[in-house]
């Protein structure tokens, strides 16, 4: 297996989801294509990123609706890995990411814990 290529994250809505990784991440958007029952295959990802990408997946079920923003349960989902946690940490807070704490130097590097629009947590880390 060469390499992870797609992690679905359950959405609200395509358009403010993209708008959200696009604009507040600095995400750009790989793929957006309307397919026959009506949804969208939506892809962002990092910009330096070649491999990994998310795939931004509109709940469609009470069920699928319950997990947006709490896909497992309460625990950082994703981390976002940068080779300036400065800059971007900057970028983010101009764009209104919301923290939950102030940024740490930790021997394995610089990190801080955000959440996504929808709950998500994430960490922004640099390793050291």
């Amino acid at each position: 297996m060469p390499h992870l290529g797609l992690v679905a994250l359950v959405v609200r809505d395509y358009d403010e989801a993209i708008a959200y990784y696009r604009d507040a991440l600095g995400f750009r958007l790989r793929e957006d294509t309307l397919r026959e029952d009506g949804s969208r295959w939506v892809v962002v990802s990092p910009p330096g990123a070649a491999e990994t990408a998310l795939l931004l997946a509109r709940a469609t079920t009470p069920e699928q609706a319950a997990r947006v923003g709490d896909q497992t349960g309460g625990r950082v989902a994703l981390f976002l890995t940068t080779d300036d946690f400065d800059r971007d940490y900057k970028h983010m807070v101009a764009a209104g990411v919301t923290f939950e704490e102030e940024p740490r130097y930790e021997p394995y590097g610089a990190v801080v814990v955000f959440h996504d629009l929808y709950g998500n947590r994430w960490d922004l880390i640099q390793p050291a």
